[in-house]
């Protein structure tokens, strides 16, 4: 999916199978529209039949808000692939149901379980390996599924063992090594894990290519993308290597912007990445080449990109192949290049819940994370992952784990509350991550609990604001105390995190008695627990009424400055738009 460089998405941009990226909701009753608006996707009302059938090829998926009738009605002259169809989830009126009607598999299912998490709904899921928690071999991230799917398939629903072989020794999901048959044992089926094509194509045998090759690219000025692409095939194929195994092309920086380089990584769906000659120069190779140093200042581009490329461990799987303008190398990874996503679910609502956070769970080979934060997001959870729920303390051991995952070739999602770098996780993960090789991390970002409180309460951060926990589990109290006077001193709202618990009962009262000797006794205070929660309640105060026992380690306490004031039920501190 494209997008510019501030990360939005570029309108009409399209993903690999040419359609619009897109979920398009239909409505056709005054019912159905307000049902529709509270989902946070394009919307049309009025004429069903018609909106479906011109957006047909344009968008990749659609919510009907009708009965399944009149939706199948609909959509039943316009299917012709499971592959390339777009993926049709219809409600009904009333909210209560949500049911994927095609494309189960291609993104239907999720996106009704998203669809069901946003309206308080229940999701059907009719599709037989979902419905009875089965991994879909066709559905694992970072394989391409060769073969009779349809029979590996109901072997696996029949609760028959399956043979597995995997002679490159690739990591696979916890969900379907546990149905692998006992060393020796023949298995009613059989799963072959191979980046190679010379595989009998036998009934009841299905071929998982994992994303094992890495290609390396070098080329003349103007060298076109067919050129480069018939070389490569012819390449794969002599070798007997499997194009789908494709993981990523490589080459040198001088060739950063070479456009038939990154039109193949375009038609390949795969990232381009460049390395600078002097790195490249230090890498052994087999061929190396005196007069492409002298020009390009490394004495090889091909081969040593693809070896730097695929990472510790790679060997060379096809050297050198040369055309008129391109030369190509292939290079096999040892393993998975692992990362780890240290994921922000947000407050509690799946609705304040970011895409990035929804994706980055579900891409996800190993879900981690504290019991309560993994239920809360259970339904992005599929069978092929290994999802660990972990018991309440020992962060340390947790981000231990999610760490020696990833460096193990695993994409894992380490899964928090709130945001994950406020008072999460995200801090500890980075402090280790040495230890750990240092593999690739990213944050994503959620709605913290702070924004979420002051949402509900109104504008009382609408000017300079502080974040304080009051837990000296880690921090000791002098230290807290010390801050808690700067933010009395400076006129700061202040939001109070982990304010009280069954053995901290002092903590609070000590801090609001610090703020009360800088601010008049009409402060206004708040607390708000369970914030975004089914459970969620809110006490109004001010700081010489505020009783500190109505809150526990869920509640945010949120005081506010010298300017905020209460206005009605609603929370404000003033920018100064106003005088």
């Amino acid at each position: 999916m494209l997008r510019d460089e501030a990360g939005d998405l570029v309108k009409g941009s399209v993903n690999v199978s040419g359609k619009l990226s897109d979920v398009l909701v239909v409505s056709i009753t005054a019912g159905g529209k307000r049902l529709a608006e509270r989902l946070p996707f394009r919307h049309v009302h009025g004429d069903l039949a018609n909106t479906v059938r011109s957006q047909w090829e344009c968008v990749d998926s659609f919510v009907l808000v009708c009965a399944t009738g009149i939706a199948i009605r609909v959509i039943a002259p316009l299917l012709a692939s499971k592959v390339s169809d777009s993926a049709v989830v219809c409600v009904d009126e009333s909210g209560r149901w949500v049911v994927p009607l095609v494309g189960g598999h291609h993104g239907a299912n999720e996106l009704a379980n998203d669809v069901a998490a946003l309206l308080g709904a229940t999701a059907v899921i009719t599709t037989a390996t979902d419905a009875t928690d089965v991994v879909a071999l066709d559905t694992l991230p970072g394989f391409v599924a060769r073969g009779d799917l349809a029979a590996v398939a109901a072997a696996i629903l029949d609760g028959a063992e399956v043979r597995i072989e995997n002679p490159l020794g690739w990591p696979i999901p916890e969900a379907l090594a546990r149905r692998a048959a006992a060393d020796g044992a023949p298995g009613t089926a059989r799963v072959v894990v191979t980046d190679r094509t010379d595989v009998p194509d036998d009934s009841k045998l299905v071929r998982l290519v994992p994303r094992t090759l890495v290609v390396g690219v070098g080329s003349s000025i103007g060298a076109s993308a067919d050129e480069i692409d018939a070389l490569l095939v012819g390449a794969l194929a002599d070798a007997g290597l499997d194009a789908a195994a494709v993981d990523r092309i490589t080459s040198v920086d001088l060739k950063a912007h070479e456009p038939g380089i990154i039109e193949l990584a375009r038609r390949r769906s795969v990232p381009y990445v460049t390395f600078p000659a002097q790195v490249l120069h230090a890498i052994e190779v087999p061929n190396p080449s005196d007069s492409v140093a002298a020009i390009v200042g490394t004495k090889s581009v091909a081969e040593a990109a693809a070896l730097i490329a695929a990472g510790p461990g790679s060997t060379l799987v096809i050297a050198k192949h040369r055309s008129a303008m391109a030369t190509v190398a292939v290079a096999r990874r040892a393993r998975p290049e692992g990362s780890l996503r240290v994921v922000g679910l947000g407050p509690g609502r799946a609705a304040h819940r970011t895409p990035a956070a929804t994706t980055a769970v579900r891409s996800a080979d190993v879900v981690i994370g504290y019991s309560p934060y993994v239920d809360q997001c259970s339904e992005l959870l599929t069978p092929r992952q290994d999802v660990r729920r972990r018991p309440i303390g020992a962060e340390e051991e947790r981000c231990r784990e999610a760490l020696a995952a990833a460096a193990a070739g695993a994409t894992v999602a380490l899964v928090c509350s709130g945001d994950a770098g406020v008072y999460a996780m995200a801090s500890l993960v980075f402090e280790l991550a040495p230890e750990y090789g240092h593999p690739p991390i990213e944050v994503t970002p959620g709605v913290t609990a702070a924004l979420a409180a002051a949402a509900v309460l109104g504008a009382p951060l609408g000017h300079d604001h502080a974040s304080i926990s009051l837990s000296d589990l880690l921090t000791p109290w002098p230290v807290i105390e010390r801050r808690v006077r700067s933010a009395a001193t400076g006129d700061f709202v202040v939001t109070f995190y982990n304010p009280r618990s069954l053995r901290r009962t002092r903590q609070l009262a000590d801090a609001l008695s610090i703020l009360a000797e800088h601010r008049p006794p009409s402060t206004p205070v708040a607390a708000v627990t369970d914030v975004g929660r089914v459970s969620q309640r809110v006490v109004r105060s001010t700081i010489d009424a505020f009783d500190p026992t109505v809150v526990d380690m869920l509640t945010c306490v949120v005081v506010g400055s010298s300017t905020s004031r209460w206005s009605g039920p609603y929370l404000v501190t003033p920018r100064g738009y106003r005088s």
